[in-house]
Parts: C-alpha cells; sequence; structure tokens
C-alpha cells in the first residue's frame, strides 16, 4: 500500500501513540518515542540548503537551522573552511548534520531540497537563484537581489515561469515597530509624506593596494567567480571587499542602502522613479577599493514625492543619533525608524508625540549577524508561504524595485548624468546608458537564462 504525505503522517503519529510501537518487539524495533518524534518533525520540516557560509551566510545558517520547521540539509561554499565552520555549529543547533556540497548545482539536484539560501557575494545572488528556481527550489536571496537591472528582470521572470516562492532578505519589512511606523506614515499620522531621508554610516577601514598571489588550498576560486569574467586573485578580494570592485559587488548603496532606500519606497508608496542624480566618490583612502566611499543618491517620483540617501563608509558621524535609519518628512510633521525596531513621531514644532520602542538587541554595523530574532519572523513568512500560500512581506517584485533605485543612483554616479527613468518599468530613456549599463559581460557558458 502507497501512502501519501499525510496518510503516512497520520500512521506515524497513531503508532508512536500506540503502546505495541513502543515496546520491544515493535514494527521498528531499537526507536525510542523520541526518534519517532524526530520522523515525524522531518515529515514537517523544510529542507534547505545555504550557499555561501562565510559572514552573513553563516548567521543565515545558524538562524535557519534554529528554526523549528526546518532543517539545512547541505551547506555550499567555495571555501573549505567557512563550510566546516558552518557544518559544525549547524549540527549542533539542529542535531542532525548537513552534507557539505561545495557546488551548489549538487545540491540543487536533491530531491528532498526544497529551498536554497543564497548569501553568496553580489554578483552570484540572481544567477544562483534563477538555477534554483529553474531546479523546483524556492529561493531565499540576500540582498541585494541582483548585481546588476537585467539581472533582476530576469530573476521576476523565472520567478513566475517556475512558480517558485522567492523572497528578499529585507528582513525589516518583517519587523513589527518597523512596519507599524510604515503603516502610521502611509494612514497620515505626518499628513501626507512627500520626502524621505535616509542614511548607512561606517568607520571602514583602508583595503590597501592588492597583490596577485597564488589561490589557496582552501578556496575553489574559479567557482567563486562563477559567472563573472576571469581575473587573477589578488590577496586583498575575499571575503569582505569584494563589495567595493564594480566586477562582483555593488558598493555601500547595494550593501547596506538597499534596506533604508526599500523602507523610503515603501513609506512613500512608489515604485519606479522619474529621475535618479547621484554624487560622490572614493575620498577617505588611496587604495584598490572603486566605489563610492562617500555618496548622495536622490530620486523623485511621479507623485510629487522624493528620495535621497547617504552612505558614509569611512566616516562614523551619526544621523538623528543612529548609524542607520529613516525619516519620512510631511505636511505635518516626521516619523523616524531607527537602526533597531523602533520610530518615533514629531510635529512641525519638533515635539515627540508618540514613540515605539523595542528590546530587541540590533547592531546594524554587525555585518554577519545584526538582528536575529527579528530576522526570523522574516524567515517565517518565507516559510509559511512555502507551506500555507501566505503572501510574502518581501516579494521579489518588490525586491527587484528597491534594487533597482539603489542601482540607478550607482549608474548616475558613474556617468556624471541625471538620469531620465520610465516611471512604468524603471528603464533609462538615453539609450546609449541603458546598453552600456543595464547588463554586464559574463565569463562564456556562466550566462543567467530564465
Amino acid at each position: 500500500m502507497k501512502l501519501s504525505n499525510a496518510s503516512r503522517r497520520e500512521f506515524i503519529k497513531k503508532t508512536v501513540a500506540g503502546t505495541t510501537a513502543l515496546s520491544l518487539g515493535g514494527i521498528l524495533p531499537g526507536f525510542s518515542p523520541k526518534s519517532y518524534a524526530n520522523i515525524i518533525g522531518a515529515n514537517e520540516r523544510i529542507k534547505v540548503a545555504v550557499m555561501g557560509v562565510n559572514s552573513r551566510g553563516f548567521a543565515l545558517a545558524s538562524n535557519f537551522a534554529l528554526q523549528k520547521n526546518c532543517e539545512v540539509i547541505h551547506i555550499c561554499d567555495v571555501d573549505s573552511r567557512a563550510a566546516d565552520k558552518a557544518i559544525a555549529t549547524v549540527a549542533d543547533l539542529q542535531k542532525s548534520r548537513p552534507k557539505a556540497t561545495p557546488d551548489f548545482r549538487n545540491a540543487l539536484e536533491d530531491k528532498d531540497l526544497e529551498a536554497m539560501v543564497v548569501a553568496t557575494p553580489d554578483h552570484w545572488h540572481a544567477p544562483a537563484a534563477i538555477l534554483a528556481c529553474k531546479a523546483g527550489k524556492h529561493v531565499y536571496v540576500e540582498k541585494p537581489c541582483s548585481h546588476n537591472p537585467n539581472e533582476g528582470e530576469l530573476l521576476m521572470a523565472a520567478t513566475e515561469k517556475y512558480k517558485r516562492v522567492v523572497q528578499m532578505g529585507n528582513q525589516r519589512r518583517s519587523w513589527p515597530n518597523v512596519a507599524k511606523g510604515i503603516k502610521e506614515v502611509q494612514d497620515g499620522i505626518i499628513g501626507r509624506p512627500y520626502f524621505a531621508k535616509g542614511w548607512y554610516t561606517n568607520n571602514r577601514a583602508s583595503i590597501g593596494i592588492g597583490k596577485e598571489a597564488p589561490v589557496p588550498s582552501w578556496l575553489n576560486y574559479d567557482l567563486w567567480q562563477g559567472p563573472a569574467p576571469r581575473r587573477p586573485f589578488k590577496d586583498n578580494l575575499l571575503h569582505y571587499n569584494w563589495h567595493w570592485f564594480w566586477h562582483w559587488g555593488t558598493g555601500e548603496a547595494l550593501n547596506n542602502g538597499t534596506h533604508m532606500v526599500d523602507l523610503m519606497r515603501w513609506g512613500l508608496g512608489v515604485e519606479f522613479p522619474t529621475r535618479v542624480s547621484s554624487a560622490g566618490g572614493r575620498y577617505r583612502y588611496k587604495d584598490d577599493w572603486e566605489t563610492p566611499d562617500t555618496q548622495v543618491i536622490t530620486l523623485e517620483f511621479d507623485n510629487n514625492t522624493s528620495i535621497a540617501w547617504e552612505g558614509r563608509s569611512c566616516n562614523g558621524r551619526t544621523v538623528e543619533d543612529n548609524s542607520v535609519g529613516v525619516v519620512f518628512y510631511g505636511d505635518t510633521g516626521s516619523v523616524t525608524i531607527e537602526s533597531g525596531n523602533t520610530y518615533k513621531v514629531y510635529d512641525l514644532q519638533n515635539k515627540l508625540v508618540k514613540e515605539a520602542k523595542n528590546d530587541f538587541v540590533v547592531d546594524p554595523r554587525d555585518k554577519m549577524n545584526p538582528s536575529q530574532a527579528l530576522d526570523a519572523i522574516h524567515i517565517q513568512n518565507f516559510f509559511d508561504a512555502i507551506r500555507k500560500g501566505t503572501p510574502l512581506v518581501a516579494d521579489i517584485k518588490g525586491g527587484h524595485q528597491s534594487t533597482l533605485l539603489c542601482q540607478l543612483g550607482n549608474i548616475a554616479l558613474r556617468t556624471g548624468e541625471t538620469l531620465n527613468i520610465d516611471p512604468s518599468n524603471g528603464h533609462i530613456k538615453n539609450k546609449g546608458v541603458m546598453k552600456k549599463y543595464w547588463k554586464r559581460e559574463y565569463q562564456s557558458g556562466w550566462e543567467p537564462t530564465v
């Protein structure tokens, strides 16, 4: 007799409840009641692979492993040291050991796998997520959801074509008081909101001048580069400094600005802009860092609103007493959403009229794990979308829109032009700029396709 998954679960539950199965000589000798409970749980748990576990990915692997309705069954990393550390930690947290699967494409062949977590360098985000969709897996992809605008559009198309649940890691959408603060803005607590300002500050050190060096024995550098055209290995590239090279990274605007731009776009109820400008540069040090360490992006929208984001990677002076945050300005006051799960409402005389406090500890400058407990809410929303069809609070359409706004800011900076944008789809009207910056070149044979 062949049982359905539901029937099999019911069968196991009844068997555990019966005294015969729990006695010596039962139908499965050697299994304890706890073992049966584990079988039941295993049937309910979502099987996950985590790709990229050196920093933020290590935190995500740990957080997914902590979820009772999840089991991490594959750890995929090109750095064997990072993989070993993550495997040991996950095994301790969930009491089952995930497989070491250095090439994530092998994990995608596992029929038991349901979801892939992508926490790699930016140039891998969309290509890996698209391959996962093609393999029939759901995807949790870290921000930004793409390295360039075309990849974001491809990822949206893949999500639709393969009918997958794809969520971006803009987890502040799941933080209760942040969501409440945004709802207050939308409901008119400050009248009509017309301008939003966001920021990120830090005190990052120089990355120096890198030298070509032999690829370390613990690293599969070819797979690390993946879709990016090949470049020699340098000793100041891994594991974090790739953020500051256009070839692999997207700068502070997408590394951290995506979070704040997403909140501002959400609060103002906007999608694509009409005009984008940006100013900034690499000012603090003379080294290999290519992307700006200081940048201001300004976006204008057709509902008579605008957004400004300020990034300072190498000067950590706070704004509104927060290293990161957002302020909405309206007809009758302002709302400040701070670095944690908190917000404040002020009237036009700068009087504090409402405050939402929170006891969650958040360190926005912790590049690995700034907010584990709050992020778990976002993870559970992802799981509910898979199991129950619950709407995502951060679907890939919105993820692409917020990512694109930051990408447009970078394009405006690199061209030195104010970009006129088609507000229906976010495309740049200047065809020359569009052709040069909308897509990237790929290593032959690694081009992402839907």
